[in-house]
């Protein structure tokens, strides 16, 4: 069972005091920090953020119940709300005076709800009866109101990853009003209505905050709603509903999400997949709103994987009771404790921990039967490689009944994505050396993905260690090398010489010579020069191969020399000698270049029948055996009778 858990807490949480009487947790969803405020401040306020370099401590005086407090970015600036009518600020610039000052809402009889720093001095304050955005001048210890919206307001959200703030508005809580805030300004969003499933009568608010929330998925803002089964039988389970958030136009409701079940329910963002745990079965699901449903309408989504615990999580005993040497104890998950934050936070402020929620892929692997819909599964994730490559192997190992379709669609998945990052990656080339245009923005290189699996990597980690499997059959492992291959082509991907190496070995391997002559026959393995050498290197076992290599390399326009160098490069020096004398090129070539190359070899055979060759060829075009000067043997012959004794060398004929 624990390796079905796909999801876990991280192993190393911020730690912070826990909620007490005396001390009050507080969180900051921009910064991603937790403020413990003890006795108001007074006996001190510790800050922990996700690093461990953004952690601050200090004192301020009790001036009351600390209702909110936050650092603007970069903790420059703190900002406490003590009562619904003002909000404190104190500088943490160092060289700025540390004394507080104060502002209070601009709108009269109008109470704050709550504050959200837009940025290191911009400021927002959310009042029941409106919105009001300052900028904040700590060297005067002031702040300037640079723009308000009067609007009746139940409850807000704030989005930090794109700076929108959400109201809920109306007598029922469903309209909701959503502001965007970018350099300075503060612009007004379309409104839009959340349907309700049901409407009471007298009007009332219903629509919680509790149920609502923003967040980033693939680059998109959303407005999740968590809609709770009315007690009618065509919906009695709950629902969560999508609703997109343009930053123009108008926002529409655009993924369902099935829960199949009803209860308490709290969501999160992992990887842009949105996770909803169930309180009361103690699991969760996923859903991932690219992958589309076959038997459902459009974007309307049941879970990916079947619903599943979050993995068992062991905590630190903590107090002064505690030795050093106790273990860790069981941590309580999906406790009523538990408060959950977007995208990926789990708060215990009873225990004083903060989680970030992550996804373990290969747990998903098994759950999912579907390999196509695994694969657009894990191609989206950010981790995916390793898992990837992994699947594929798996295919492959699972023998072959059935699976060559399987395959064919795993690897035009692949490729798409390969594909896709290659074409990106071109188009910025090109616009680079084309230099910038004038009025287009300046083009980002294309960031390569975990997802980009190439041919190096299937090669490495997949097909090299496949082909040499022990129990599958050769036709299988043929036909998969040249599945991929075609993959590879129908693409449009130029297919690296190692794979076509990889073919030609294993059909050599198996004896299937036939098979080559045909696949080279009809070009289905491109022609190159590493090709070419490998058809060399297997004149030995197949005899055709060494006109077959030679035909590939005239095809490929090289010249003479050339195919020679490539030859004696690759040790085939007997090979490079017949083919000289095939074009009628023995009596011009350097004899030295040859000899260097048999004695690199230190095959004293071979040293010999090609040192017997070249003095054969002075025989006949000068009547001597010997090399002259200018040739530059001397060291060969001089190595020649090291090996083989004066007598071994041939004596000129004579008449």
């Amino acid at each position: 069972m624990s390796e079905e858990h796909y999801l876990e807490l991280c192993e190393n949480p911020v730690q912070f005091e826990h909620a007490s009487s005396v001390n009050n947790v507080f969180f900051d969803e921009a910064n991603k920090q937790v403020f413990a405020v003890r006795s108001g401040g007074a006996t001190g306020v510790v800050v922990k953020g996700p690093e461990d370099k953004s952690s601050v401590a200090f004192r301020m005086d009790d001036k009351g119940e600390v209702k909110c407090i936050k650092f603007s970015i970069g903790n420059k600036i703190l900002a406490v709300q003590r009562t619904s009518k003002s909000v404190d600020f104190i500088n943490f610039i160092p060289d700025y005076p540390h004394t507080e000052f104060t502002q209070e809402c601009k709108t009269k009889n109008a109470s704050v709800l709550g504050f959200c720093w837009i940025n290191w001095n911009e400021i927002v304050f959310i009042t029941d009866q409106g919105i009001e955005f300052y900028q904040v001048f700590p060297d005067k210890r002031s702040l300037k109101l640079l723009k308000s919206q009067s609007i009746n307001v139940n409850w807000y959200q704030y989005c930090p990853e794109t700076a929108v703030i959400l109201l809920s508005t109306t007598v029922q809580g469903n309209v909701l009003q959503p502001f965007a805030f970018r350099n300075g300004t503060m612009s007004k969003m379309s409104k839009f209505e959340i349907e309700l499933p049901v409407v009471p009568k007298p009007a009332k608010l219903i629509l919680s905050e509790r149920d609502i929330a923003m967040a980033s998925i693939y680059g998109q803002l959303f407005v999740m709603y968590l809609k709770h089964h009315s007690r009618t039988a065509n919906s009695p389970c709950a629902e969560v509903v999508l609703y997109y958030l343009p930053r123009e136009g108008t926002c529409k409701k655009t993924h369902v999400l099935r829960l199949n079940t009803t209860g308490k329910f709290a969501l999160n963002i992992v990887d842009n997949l949105v996770v909803v745990h169930h309180q009361s079965s103690q699991t969760s699901l996923i859903f991932d709103i690219k992958l589309k449903e076959p038997d459902c309408t459009v974007n309307t989504h049941q879970p990916v994987l079947p619903a599943r615990s979050i993995h068992p999580n062991r905590i630190p005993l903590t107090g002064p009771a505690v030795v050093p040497s106790q273990p860790p104890v069981p941590c309580q998950l999906y406790s009523s404790s538990w408060s959950v934050f977007q995208p990926d936070i789990i708060i215990s402020a009873s225990e004083g921990y903060l989680w970030y929620l992550q996804v373990k892929l290969p747990p998903t692997v098994n759950l999912l039967q579907d390999k196509g819909k695994l694969m657009d599964f894990l191609l989206r994730r950010r981790d995916c490689k390793m898992v990837i490559l992994s699947v594929c192997s798996q295919i492959l190992e699972g023998g072959e009944k059935g699976s060559l379709p399987v395959v064919a669609t795993v690897f035009d998945k692949l490729n798409q994505v390969y594909k896709e990052y290659l074409e990106a990656e071109q188009s910025y080339t090109v616009a680079m050396e084309s230099g910038p245009s004038r009025g287009s923005a300046a083009q980002k290189r294309p960031v390569r993905t975990q997802a980009v699996i190439d041919q190096s990597d299937m090669y490495t980690h997949v097909l090299s260690s496949f082909t040499e499997k022990k129990g599958v059959s050769h036709k299988f492992i043929i036909a998969v090398l040249m599945e991929y291959i075609r993959s590879l082509n129908q693409f449009q991907i130029t297919v690296q010489h190692y794979l076509y190496e990889l073919v030609i070995k294993t059909l050599v391997q198996h004896n299937l010579f036939y098979m080559l002559h045909q696949f080279l026959q009809y070009h289905v393995l491109s022609d190159s020069k590493p090709l070419a050498c490998l058809l060399l290197s297997l004149e030995s076992t197949y005899p055709p191969a060494h006109q077959l290599s030679l035909d590939m390399l005239k095809r490929l326009s090289t010249a003479n020399d050339e195919i020679v160098e490539v030859l004696l490069s690759k040790q085939q020096v007997l090979g490079a000698l017949r083919f000289i004398r095939s074009v009628g090129a023995h009596d011009n070539v350097s004899s030295r270049k040859f000899l260097d190359a048999a004695r690199q070899t230190e095959d004293q055979m071979l040293f010999y029948t090609v040192f017997r060759s070249f003095q054969q060829r002075n025989q006949r075009l000068r009547g001597n055996p010997a090399f002259n000067l200018g040739e530059h043997c001397e060291e060969h012959v001089v190595h020649f009778k090291q090996l083989f004794g004066d007598q071994a060398l041939m004596k000129a004929s004579t008449v």
